[in-house]
């Protein structure tokens, strides 16, 4: 019963940090479409910088702006930034509960470095910490340069991509990626747009003209939270494309498709200023189709079984050189390698990941073609390769699945 209420949580805390950030990101995307669509105000008044006309739900809306702030507050001011602290805060939550309380399953994989669990969970607590300074260093460095910062920022994305792929296991690596931009992104809200709209409220309070200052800092933070957007939502969802994260050279893989989500968003950013610039979205398609196709998974290739194993383990040798494996002569390899989490009674969680059990010879093949693909294909399987499965074993999974 236990397992099943942490496993109900589980859900919820999803649950909640999707919704929030569905919430989020939609309102970030109509103000970014609402600032873009701004026209010229036809009457004069004080501060007015734009106005857009919009039609929805049976009614008209007349949208304005005021740059830096109109010259009397209003009395009701909308404040958006429980959004944003809703989604860290459950994201951080979520990824404390699967990641950090599962090291050894989820973040270490000994090919790509050999952590203890403490160390593999301080690298990642403090991966988003770090990437903030640098981050935050580099705007107040060149505030007064977009075009340096921004070439410096996307430099920063891509040192992020490698070493997050360089430390963590390829699932870990990407979502740990996605997390570092998302975290980027909520503290820019609470550390310098938010603060920065409190100066601007608190002279008007004072009757004093505010400073222009921290609302252009929170719109440059604002306008890089809006290219941060595409790459994240792919990042959080890279977790169900195991052949992007099981990549040799997952960290170019990572960097092109959140390059991608840039230019397509640039693509819809400029469509909201009235222009259609569909070279973004043809460049943007190309690169992801492009990736698409570099990462397939290759045919594979008939290879007899290696003397040594044929000197050291005779069935598996068998297996391996032998004719197709019945599914019963592959049941001691799952057995020992698959079934500690993928069985009716887990050993290292509370219950089989999206309850596909091997414990029977029927239930192991009934899902043949998946583990023939994450086992011998992908080869993300078992995570880490935390049950350390020999080549050997991975080639009879193979050929009993066909691959």
């Amino acid at each position: 019963m236990s397992d099943y209420v942490i496993e109900c949580l589980t859900f919820l805390l999803r649950w909640l940090h999707v919704v929030a950030a569905i919430a989020w990101i939609g309102e970030s995307f109509y103000f970014v479409a609402l600032d873009r669509g701004l026209k010229p105000p036809k009457e004069a008044e004080g501060n007015l910088y734009g106005e857009s006309w919009s039609v929805h739900g049976g009614g008209f809306y007349r949208k304005q702006k005021y740059l830096p702030a109109p010259l009397q507050l209003p009395a009701e001011v909308h404040w958006s930034k429980w959004k944003s602290y809703t989604t860290w805060m459950s994201g951080f939550a979520l990824f404390t509960a699967i990641y950090l309380l599962s090291p050894q399953i989820y973040l270490i994989d000994p090919a790509v470095a050999a952590w203890t669990p403490t160390q593999a969970v301080a690298t990642a607590v403090a991966f988003p910490l770090i990437g903030w300074l640098l981050y935050d260093g580099l705007c107040r460095l060149l505030e007064d340069r977009d075009d340096m910062l921004g070439v410096a920022v996307a430099g920063l994305v891509l040192l992020l991509c490698y070493a997050a792929t360089h430390l963590f296991a390829g699932r870990a690596a990407f979502l740990l990626a996605g997390a570092v931009l998302g975290s980027i992104m909520s503290a820019n809200v609470f550390f310098v747009i938010i603060p920065g709209q409190k100066k601007i409220i608190a002279a008007l309070e004072k009757g004093e003209a505010p400073d222009p200052l921290p609302g252009r800092r929170g719109k440059q933070r604002s306008v890089h939270n809006t290219y941060f957007t595409l790459p994240v939502v792919f990042a959080m969802l890279s977790t169900h494309y195991a052949t992007a994260y099981a990549h040799a050279d997952g960290w170019l893989v990572l960097a092109a498709f959140m390059a991608a989500g840039a230019l397509l968003r640039q693509f819809f950013v400029v469509w909201h200023s009235g222009e259609r610039a569909w070279s973004l979205l043809a460049v943007g398609a190309a690169m992801l189709f492009g990736v698409f196709a570099w990462i397939r998974p290759l045919p594979r290739t008939t290879v007899a079984a290696p003397s040594s194993v044929a000197a050291s383990s005779a069935p598996i040798a068998a297996v391996v050189a032998g004719p197709l494996p019945e599914t019963a002569a592959v049941m001691p390899v799952v057995a020992k390698h698959c079934a500690i989490c993928h069985s009716a009674h887990p050993q290292l969680m509370g219950a089989a990941p999206k309850g596909i059990v091997f414990d029977t010879a029927f239930e192991l093949e009934s899902h043949r073609a998946i583990v023939g693909r994450q086992v011998g294909v992908l080869r993300v399987m078992p995570p880490g390769n935390l049950t350390g499965m020999s080549e050997e074993e991975r080639a009879v999974l193979a050929r009993w699945a066909g691959e």
